[in-house]
């Protein structure tokens, strides 16, 4: 091709990406399969790196993030970025209402939107495309985070449409629950300390310097305030939906999301269909904004000092509760972190009974001020996960000593360690600490790793404390007369133990790379490092450089890898696993057909011909990628016996194509 066909094929590519990225982000319409999407987007990705000089900085390309940011500017916001003034009652809204009308002596027109729990930007669109993002900062200035947010799907990069050369739309950046979720199952297999909640991890999330880590957190966004030359629009209403037509994701009427009243009632009646169908959300709501409609009874209204006066936020209540603090005891993970752990008195809230609450680390001790019996309040973060707010001072009993952090490790007295720049302390004696030596061997034999049988959480006990093991490897030297005496093993159970450890050995590599406990090292990054690398021998000869370099390894993982590598105690383990006859060299997979490419596939329930491990292979072999939820990117879902109702309903909400087993197997040929 002439440099002006790869100029307009380029230009073809790029509009045709943005249209199918806004139909999906924000439409939530697909009109093209993922795998047609990304042929698209490899087509562009080819020509750009033949033609650089062709390149837009806006180019979808751009939306993998990729670049690094040491230190985020500061700039000044061309409008000053005010916080609403909040409200806890309806009595207060009355009120509010109440004064707006003496000063408003015309009839007044009230908007009503949901206020997301997530993080306020601003973002400047320049003849159409985007130009730069800021974050609220201290309301007068703000972190330019532009790499960071051009990767969020729902942000456009080019507008369809603007009757404004320069422009500023402000919105909120959060992170969806099941993202949420994901991130703290990762985390959770990896044994770190789980996240709070979705906003402070949408917060930390924009603050990464890497957008291409940024770009996998799948953070969202709904933009709603238009701040330009106001003679364009009469009404924030008329601006919202005008911001719609030209491609921005905005709270929509039909949804609820946005709807205009005529008095408090009907503010009143807003406040309580979102105060219990908020539960339903995918993202997390704090409560409800009222905004007087008309730009111009704005005006007449103004400001005070800190917030509009034609705005307030209604605040819904977290159900919270009080409690006392029985005693405060510290866990040992697999990796060595150690978390503080309140004891509470049992107190029920929200539908459970809490008897315990994670105080996370020694910085939220002392950020509470904890003494010793203190009465606490206590919350469900995201209505799931119990967590103390706050302390009740005037009922704290004197003397009453402060809570002061361990400083050595509760199960082996040795002393413990913190980072620069971490929060979690940690034993790093990891192979005397006992919980971490069973804590190793016990993710060792878990299903997702070497899927050991007849080898539970009590024999790993008995074996630790009659010195048969030591670590991992030592498993595979046991013998029949080692176990036939211990307390519980009869002549079935030892020689079931022992196929379990030597079926164990035909576990592929990625598998074992998981098993071996990494810090960080989950299962999707054990088979990524064991796709780029083949085997064992060359990780252990992949400089930090390189590791960086691979698919999802960030900067983080690969330090880890090579504390771990440069460790001579894990070199030797791994000798004794290989000798032992594991697996480290990765078998390239032949794939029995292509019928599943490019579809992602959900199973739910239990099946009657397969197991779930094998049903999730099967979907690998044929050219299929298995996920764990639904989402709009699903493509197909299995239902088995038993199916979860909240995904049978998801996939009915989105339309997703629903298929039993035997349906499924017929489909990919399965004799």
């Amino acid at each position: 091709m002439s440099f002006e066909e790869v100029k307009s094929k380029i230009n073809e590519l790029s509009e045709q990406l943005h249209h199918y990225n806004y139909m999906y982000y924000v439409k939530s319409e697909s009109l093209v399969s993922d795998y047609e999407f990304d042929m698209l987007l490899k087509e562009l990705e080819a020509l750009e790196a033949q033609f650089p000089e062709l390149v837009d900085i806006n180019s979808p390309s751009k939306r993998v993030g990729g670049a690094v940011v040491k230190n985020f500017e500061t700039v000044a916001h061309r409008f000053p970025m005010l916080s609403l003034s909040n409200s806890y009652s309806k009595e207060e809204i009355v009120e509010w209402e109440e004064r707006i009308k003496k000063t408003i002596e015309q009839d007044i027109e009230y908007v009503c939107e949901l206020k997301y729990d997530g993080v306020a930007i601003g973002i400047r669109y320049v003849n159409g495309v985007f130009h730069s993002a800021v974050t609220r900062g201290d309301g007068n200035q703000g972190e330019l985070v532009s790499s960071n947010v051009k990767t969020i799907n729902s942000v456009p990069l080019k507008l369809k449409d603007t009757v404004s050369d320069d422009f500023e739309i402000r919105g909120e950046i959060f992170l969806p629950l099941q993202e949420f979720e994901r991130l703290n199952e990762e985390r959770a297999a990896a044994d770190l300390a789980l996240y709070a909640n979705p906003r402070n991890t949408a917060s930390g999330t924009l603050k990464l310097q890497d957008s291409g880590l940024v770009s996998k957190r799948n953070l969202d966004c709904y933009l709603y305030g238009m701040y330009e030359e106001r003679s364009s629009y009469h009404s924030h209403y008329d601006a919202v939906i005008a911001a719609g037509n030209m491609g921005f994701k905005v709270p929509l009427p039909e949804e609820r999301k946005i709807e205009k009243v005529q008095d408090v009632a009907g503010i009143l009646s807003f406040i309580d269909y979102w105060d219990e169908a908020r539960k339903q959300l995918p993202f997390e709501i704090d409560g409800i904004v009222i905004k007087v409609n008309a730009y111009t009874q704005q005006e007449e209204l103004g400001y005070t000092a800190k917030s509009p006066r034609w705005a307030i936020a209604y605040k819904f209540k977290a159900e919270r509760v009080e409690t006392k603090i029985e005693s405060v005891s510290y866990q040992v993970g697999r990796t060595g972190a150690v978390t503080p752990v309140a004891n509470l008195r049992p107190v029920y809230l929200g539908g459970t009974t809490v008897k315990r609450a994670s105080l996370h680390n020694a910085e939220q001790i002392e950020k509470l001020d904890l003494h010793e019996n203190d009465l606490v309040y206590v919350e469900k973060g995201g209505e799931i996960i119990p967590k103390i707010v706050g302390v009740n001072v005037s009922k704290r009993t004197t003397p009453a000593r402060r809570v002061v952090f361990i400083s050595s490790c509760p199960a082996c007295s040795k002393g413990l360690t913190k980072a620069e720049g971490e929060a979690q302390h940690y034993c790093t004696h990891a192979a005397i600490c006992p919980p971490q030596v069973k804590g190793k061997i016990e993710h060792f034999i878990s299903r997702k790793a070497m899927d050991i049988d007849g080898l539970g959480a009590e024999t790993i006990d008995t074996l630790v404390e009659e010195g048969l093991i030591k670590d991992i490897g030592d498993l595979y030297a046991l013998r029949f007369e080692q176990l036939i005496d211990l307390e519980r093993m009869a002549e079935k159970s030892v020689n079931n133990l022992l196929q379990g450890i030597e079926a164990s050995k035909q576990r592929p590599f990625e598998k074992v790379l998981f098993g071996m406990g990494i810090r960080y090292v989950g299962e999707t990054v054990s088979k990524k490092l064991a796709k780029a690398f083949k085997r064992i021998d060359n990780i252990l000869e992949a400089s930090y450089e390189s590791l960086v370099e691979t698919d999802e390894i960030g900067e983080k993982i690969a330090e880890s890898i090579r504390l771990f590598l440069d460790d001579e105690q894990n070199i030797v383990l791994i000798d004794k696993l290989r000798d032992a006859g594991l697996c480290f060299e990765r078998e390239e997979q032949v794939l029995s057909s292509s019928i599943l490419e490019g579809q992602t596939i959900v199973i739910s329930g239990t099946f009657a011909r397969v197991s779930r491990a094998e049903m999730k292979k099967l979907i690998e072999e044929n050219g299929g990628k298995n996920a764990s939820s639904i989402s709009k990117k699903t493509n197909l879902l299995v239902s088995g016996e038993n199916m979860g109702p909240s995904k049978l309903k998801k996939a009915t909400d989105l339309n997703i194509e629903i298929v039993n087993e035997e349906e499924f197997l017929k489909r990919i040929q399965y004799d």
